[in-house]
């Protein structure tokens, strides 16, 4: 008990909290890309892999909860660290140069808390259907496909087909990618593994999968804005 009061209680704790349950994010935004592109194989490919999710059960649920602990042990932990910093500095610098930091370095707690509440948003929207948050007059959880599985192509289609629920989708995506940009690199080095020999290797690999995600993700509401899966609405 002494030893988890320790890592809660230190900065170094908290920066390890931060760099573990980051990994564990950064694996399910990975995983779910790679999911939702499935949409591109058509319905059937993409149906296959939700009635999968699905088949899972009990374990589905098991991994929601610990996907939504993790996400708030990271909040929780960049905003006690923020706190944290800013207490041992009470005085600002006499010469601030923000140019010396990037700017997705400095806006990471910001982004973060965004991402948050848009996560919130897109499970209101695809997962619990509260009336209203949906923006379509269609009822997801109703939608079945042929073989009688929940049509997650056309729930797809309907839901991005919103300009308003595809805009705030895209920015949400490049938040999202710019988060990573930083910290995929500072998980490594809040763990000390990131060494000076390969640092430079490490950043571009950060910024060249923050770009893989970016991209990824939006190809999907970018795609049915401009027509892709309309057949599904006649």
């Amino acid at each position: 008990m002494n030893i988890v009061t320790r890592i809660f209680d230190s900065s170094l704790g908290k920066k390890y909290i931060m760099a573990l349950t980051g990994f564990g994010l950064f694996g399910f935004v990975i995983g779910h890309l790679i999911g939702n592109l499935q949409v591109f194989l058509g319905p059937e490919a993409i149906n296959r892999y939700g009635s999968f999710l699905q088949s899972m059960g009990e374990l589905l649920w098991v991994a929601r909860i610990s996907l939504l602990v993790m996400v708030l042990l990271h909040i929780w932990a960049a905003i006690k660290l923020s706190a944290e910093n800013r207490a041992a500095r009470p005085i600002a610098y006499e010469n601030y140069n923000p140019t010396s930091a990037s700017y997705a370095s400095r806006t990471m707690l910001m982004s973060g808390l965004i991402i948050f509440f848009f996560i919130i948003y897109h499970l209101l929207h695809f997962t619990v259907q509260i009336p209203g948050i949906n923006f379509t007059n269609a009822d997801f959880r109703l939608l079945e496909d042929a073989k009688g599985r929940h049509d997650v192509f056309t729930m797809m289609i309907l839901g991005f087909r919103q300009p308003i629920v595809s805009g705030f989708y895209i920015i949400a995506m490049t938040l999202l990618s710019l988060h990573l940009s930083h910290g995929v690199s500072a998980m490594f080095q809040s763990l000390g593994w990131k060494k000076k020999s390969y640092a430079s290797a490490l950043n571009g690999f950060a910024t060249a999968i923050s770009i893989f995600i970016f991209v990824g993700y939006i190809s999907i509401p970018i795609a049915i804005l401009l027509g892709f899966g309309k057949e599904v609405l006649k």
